[in-house]
């Protein structure tokens, strides 16, 4: 199989040599249904392009699965996972907008099972589909308010009810999120980036949780000055650090946040470039890289064929690129912008009357 060198990751996993890679395929809910199936699709070109042999495990997970068997992530999802692949495909979970007991949502439950602690989302325009950006958040995917531990109580004094959650910041999950994060400025200052990580917080009012995230990641700046000392460090309170982003995106180059700001910036920032159904994303693991376009489950257009595929394409493409397959990623990167920039293939969401399957087709035939 043909790969790049370990040091070529991001991050540290290392892969066991194999013939043929193990690929997750988890569609979820609505429009996951549609993109995923076009990941595969580019997954057997690219496959087939690059001599890459591909298996795929056919899994189960989301709300429709919650209501046909009362578990939104089946143990064998997970099991098979961990167990026999080395990547997967995620496309998207329609939530309940209220509580539903028993439910909770898989991609989250997911993330914490598998120890896949970053969320890494490349925000980066196509002439034509919006403003000049080019900018990675990265998003720490176990903690925060994701722990999802809340209580609903009575309170004496009112009678009214009171809704609590914890927010769980920790040493280790900061540190290592710092560490991966001035990983990826370096590699994008070698490759002729800016080079520069900005840490987004809100200490000046939740002082000891954020107060910790902004700490940490600066003593592990400070404590590895020898590696990344070419890297401009900054610090950006998050309510600014929105209104920067959306005024100057082009003064950001990686950005790293605590669970819930990473979530929030990384949605709002597809608004820059045209579209959610741009946006790729990777959950990084030590055993295991999960794709993940930044769309949610789209009901009102689920079953018409006119998803954007794009993000999910893109998603396949980090997942490979941080499986050490960059060739790979790389022709399915030049594909989606010869795509993006002819505009004569596009789906609505962009403007365009495109199907589906005809946005796919046009990028299949790019490879």
């Amino acid at each position: 199989m043909h790969r790049s060198s370990a040091t070529s990751l991001i991050h540290k996993a290392t892969y066991a040599t194999s013939k043929t890679l193990t690929i997750g395929l988890i569609p979820g809910d609505g429009i996951g249904k549609e993109v995923i199936p076009a990941g595969q699709r580019v997954l057997e070109a690219i496959g087939k392009k690059h001599d890459i042999r591909f298996s795929y495990e056919h899994l189960d997970a989301g709300w429709q699965t919650f209501l046909e068997t009362g578990n939104a992530l089946p143990g064998a999802t997970v099991e098979a996972l961990r167990e026999r692949c080395q990547g997967a495909l995620f496309g998207a979970v329609q939530s309940p907008t209220t509580k539903v007991e028993g439910y909770s949502s898989p991609i989250v439950a997911l993330r914490r099972q598998l120890g896949l602690y970053a969320n890494i989302r490349p925000v980066k325009s196509v002439s034509g589909t919006g403003q000049p950006v080019d900018l990675v958040i990265v998003r720490e995917n176990t903690e925060d308010l994701y722990v999802q531990q809340e209580r609903t109580y009575v309170d004496a004094a009112t009678g009214k009810r009171v809704a609590e959650a914890i927010k769980r910041i920790s040493e280790p999950a900061t540190e290592r999120i710092a560490e991966i994060s001035l990983r990826l400025a370096l590699q994008r200052q070698r490759m002729g980036g800016r080079g520069a990580l900005t840490v987004t917080h809100k200490s000046n009012v939740l002082s000891q949780t954020d107060g910790l995230f902004k700490e940490v990641c600066r003593e592990v700046y400070e404590a590895n000055k020898k590696s990344y000392g070419s890297i401009e460090y900054n610090e950006q309170i998050v309510d600014s650090m929105v209104y920067r982003l959306f005024k100057e995106p082009h003064c950001f180059d990686v950005v790293v946040a605590p669970n819930l700001y990473g979530d929030l910036l990384s949605d709002g920032a597809a608004a820059l470039v045209g579209s959610l159904g741009l946006v790729p994303s990777v959950n990084v693991g030590n055993n295991i890289i999960i794709g993940e376009p930044c769309h949610g489950s789209a009901p009102d257009i689920a079953g018409r064929g006119i998803a954007n595929p794009i993000a999910t394409i893109r998603s396949v493409s980090l997942m490979l690129q941080f499986l050490g397959l960059e060739e790979a990623a790389s022709d399915i990167d030049q594909a989606v912008t010869g795509n993006l920039k002819d505009r004569q293939v596009v789906s609505p969401d962009l403007g365009g009357k495109n199907t589906t399957q005809e946005v796919l087709d046009d990028i299949l035939a790019r490879i």
